[in-house]
């Protein structure tokens, strides 16, 4: 009987000591290395992936704490997927509050496919809930500060949806679409079809570039790269004019004449060989495919029909019919 109190107390004493030191946690601030942590909690997570990756971005010192919390609450379902804007200062309580109740401070900016660097700064300075820190910034300036090995940016930025919290910073947004672009097309260019003319993933991304403003139709972004790839592999020139217009710049005012043509500048592709210095677009994830599975054609050319389609041509003589019958209704020549 002695025996059995004993082991009573010592269990009672357990309790109170686990109930207490729980409260304790309960009640006492974290205090994270920043005054604010932005956290994404993804859709799916389960509640140790959660405490995980509170630990991960300095929110927590470590994950079991915050997990014994949760399942003594019986709340480990209630945690809500989003962005949140967490403040140095908070209890755990707060905090498991905070994501049960679903916080968010959620915004979001999209970058189209076709846009240039140009453009999407435009959109960061026009956007009312992000912090700009860029907008003095030279384009090489920007490049540096979000760790970036290259200077020049057009095309490194991919097109997509970005969430975020308030008073994020434009250059943190910008860094999101960098490293993005960087992981889906290093795993592009490690699945890439065999025998491509391309010396590195930025020569590929830079014709994926050429792709996505050339059309805006997936099933013919393919064909297109065929074509252009055939012209790179007999040395011909690509002639595309979405490059003359980039290399024109503000001074292009909507009307492309033969004068443009045969301005040299270094994204006149019927001016010079090869493919231009750099991307003059941001390109979708169906134009890097394509730019990386082309697909196999014997055409050489190809002209607008007017309705946003191609007609194809293997020869020239067949390519100079087609403008005929296509330029008359409004087609454009490549």
């Amino acid at each position: 009987m002695r025996i059995l109190k004993s082991v009573f107390l010592l269990v009672a004493l357990a309790v109170i000591g686990f109930a207490a030191w729980m409260t304790y946690f309960l009640v006492t601030p974290l205090q994270f290395a920043t005054q604010t942590v932005e956290f994404e909690l993804r859709m799916g997570s389960s509640l140790r992936t959660t405490a995980q990756q509170l630990v991960d971005q300095g929110v927590l010192q470590e994950p079991w704490r915050f997990i014994l919390l949760v399942r003594a609450m019986k709340m480990s379902a209630g945690i809500k997927a989003g962005n949140y804007l967490l403040e140095s200062g908070q209890t755990p309580y707060e905090l498991f509050t905070t994501l049960s109740n679903g916080n968010v401070t959620q915004d979001s900016i999209t970058f189209i496919e076709g846009w240039n660097f140009s453009q999407m700064r435009q959109a960061l300075n026009k956007h009312e809930s992000i912090r700009h820190l860029t907008m003095a910034y030279t384009d090489a300036e920007i490049m540096h500060n979000i760790n970036a090995a290259e200077t020049l940016p057009e095309g490194l930025f991919f097109p997509d949806t970005y969430y975020f919290s308030r008073g994020m910073s434009d250059q943190d947004i910008l860094k999101r679409a960098y490293v993005a672009m960087q992981n889906r097309l290093r795993a592009a260019w490690e699945q890439r079809a065999a025998g491509l003319p391309y010396a590195s993933p930025y020569e590929a991304l830079i014709m994926a570039s050429i792709v996505e403003k050339e059309t805006g139709m997936a099933s013919e972004r393919p064909v297109i790269a065929g074509v252009f790839l055939n012209r790179l592999r007999v040395g011909m020139r690509l002639q595309t004019d979405p490059t003359v217009i980039y290399g024109m710049g503000e001074s292009f005012d909507g009307n492309l004449r033969k004068r443009d043509l045969t301005s040299d500048t270094p994204f006149n592709t019927y001016t010079r060989a090869g493919l231009p210095p750099t991307p003059i677009a941001m390109p979708g994830m169906a134009a890097i495919t394509a730019a990386l599975h082309p697909a196999t054609t014997n055409a050489f050319y190809f002209v607008g029909k007017g309705d946003g389609s191609h007609q194809f041509s293997r020869t020239l003589s067949e390519h100079n019919r087609a403008v005929v019958r296509y330029q008359l209704k409004g087609g454009n020549a490549r």
